[in-house]
């Protein structure tokens, strides 16, 4: 089965339906391309040719009489970090964005995949944190426009590691 679009949740049906999951791994979320199978077995292919697909933990893929097709985010290996205050926060999305790594947010904890060498670095800075089996499913994203005036996520932590 060829999916082109995720389906919009104002056109599911108000039937009850079974859900299946179609598991994929949290950096397969924005793949133009890719081949997968539901946990019963039936076989998709993906192909968002026109745009990105961001898929999100619960869209709904594919829909039949007795079925809704779902996307699960596996969890994997990550490291959690939750920053005291508002300068921790400044300092450990500037470390991360440095390597240009992935963020994710879950409450109060920043997350990202599993990295040894930034372990050890957020260790020896004196960061709390820790290694753990994880979902990422909210990335932190951010608007940077450094000539322009804007209030974006980077101009506000700029703005507290100057205080």
């Amino acid at each position: 089965m060829i999916i082109t679009e995720k389906i919009k949740p104002e056109d599911t049906c108000p039937k009850e339906r079974i859900s299946v999951a179609v598991d994929i791994e949290w950096f397969e979320s924005n793949k133009r391309i890719q081949h997968k199978r539901a946990r019963d077995s039936k076989e998709f292919r993906l192909k968002f040719l026109n745009e990105n697909p961001n898929l999100k933990h619960g869209d709904i893929l594919f829909q039949d009489e007795n079925h809704n097709y779902t996307i699960n985010i596996l969890p994997c290996d990550c490291l959690v970090i939750v920053p005291k205050n508002n300068f921790e926060t400044a300092s450990i999305c500037y470390e991360i964005g440095n390597k240009h790594l992935p963020l994710f947010y879950d409450n109060d904890a920043l997350l990202v995949p599993f990295e040894k060498p930034l372990f050890r670095q957020l260790l020896a800075m004196g960061f709390e944190i820790r290694q753990e089996e994880r979902a990422l499913l909210t990335p932190l994203k951010t608007s940077v426009a450094p000539h322009v005036e804007s209030d974006s996520l980077f101009s506000k932590i700029m703005n507290l590691t100057q205080k």
